[in-house]
């Protein structure tokens, strides 16, 4: 998946933070474990996006925040990773995210800080300097798609990603959404072109168990595309234009690994498929669900395996119906 048209995917990221992984073998909880330094890098799902895409040799554009002196670490890797980016001073802390990856169990613990909340200006300079990039406006790129991705501090305004979408719509550009609860609701009431919730976000933000009902109610909302990922389950697709059936990609057997950015990579993977202007659904979702599973096979949240298309090739796509013949 390629794309020639220059256009830069800008991944916008409201509540940052400083990724630190730690690598173990055998975590005995309640006890002392001796583990070797932790690897430490900008992140958070906006700039994990971004990272993805930027890795394959996509253009792409991150807008976030930065405060305190992990924020002058965020910045500082930010630059070292040569990702295009403008950063909105803020005076809260940078956050962190702390992930305990077993080698043995094959399982990770990740511990997120909420972060801070931001100040009204601080807000307001956040959404000017994203209205800038979308309209064009000097020293920034040309945009094919805004993305925007991850959880919101404390006391955001009530529907922050809703009004990005609507923004990004106004200038031409298509919107990706990766959230949960409030905002994922707002953000496809306000139209937006893709949502990628995993079935726990979908289901819990729903309140609705079954997972075809509640993406459904994403649809009726107002959105044009519903991307679930669910494990080893697979990964599902539904739109606005097949409202009694979906599309699924699901490979032969799960891969084990760290899954800690598997759905960022699944965003870039549509990010980009946007940017080139692919909007069929099938080939989306297999994209997503090939980025997505390539991730887990790597060490750090931001990157994917160079065995990404191979892992595209075995996927099985399916198209189901989701109500019974009559």
């Amino acid at each position: 998946m390629t794309s020639d048209s220059g256009k830069h995917v800008l991944a916008i990221t409201a509540n940052p933070a400083i990724d630190v992984t730690y690598c173990v073998n055998d975590l005995r909880p309640g006890e002392t474990n001796r583990i070797p330094a932790p690897h430490r890098r900008a992140g958070g799902k906006g700039i994990n996006v971004a990272r993805v895409a930027h890795s394959q040799g996509h253009p792409a554009f991150v807008i976030t925040t930065a405060g305190g002196h992990d924020g002058t670490s965020l910045r500082h890797d930010l630059e070292l990773s040569g990702i295009p980016h403008r950063i909105v001073p803020v005076a809260a802390e940078t956050r962190r995210s702390i992930a305990f990856v077993d080698r043995t169990t094959k399982l990770t613990t990740i511990f997120n800080e909420t972060g801070t909340a931001l100040g009204h200006d601080e807000w307001q300079e956040l959404r000017d300097t994203a209205n800038r990039c979308l309209t064009g406006a000097s020293g920034f790129p040309s945009i094919g798609v805004l993305v925007g991705s991850g959880s919101l501090p404390p006391n955001a305004p009530p529907g922050f990603y809703g009004d990005l979408v609507r923004s990004a719509h106004s200038n031409g550009v298509p919107a990706i959404i990766d959230t949960t609860g409030h905002e994922l609701i707002a953000a496809a009431r306000s139209g937006a072109d893709l949502l990628k919730p995993n079935h726990h976000e979908l289901t819990s933000t729903m309140n609705d168990p079954d997972l075809q009902s509640a993406a459904r109610k994403l649809i009726q909302a107002g959105a044009k595309t519903v991307l679930v990922s669910a494990g080893a389950e697979g990964m599902h697709a539904f739109t606005a234009d097949e409202p009694h059936r979906h599309w699924t990609a699901r490979l032969p057997q799960a891969l084990d690994g760290n899954p800690t950015g598997a759905g960022d990579a699944s965003v870039a993977a549509a990010a980009v498929a946007f940017c080139a202007g692919t909007s069929d659904p099938r080939t989306i979702l297999r994209a997503a669900a090939a980025w997505g599973s390539a991730a887990v096979l790597m060490p750090l949240a931001g990157e994917i395996s160079p065995r990404h298309q191979a892992i595209a090739n075995q996927l099985h796509i399916t198209l189901k119906d989701d109500l019974p013949c009559p």
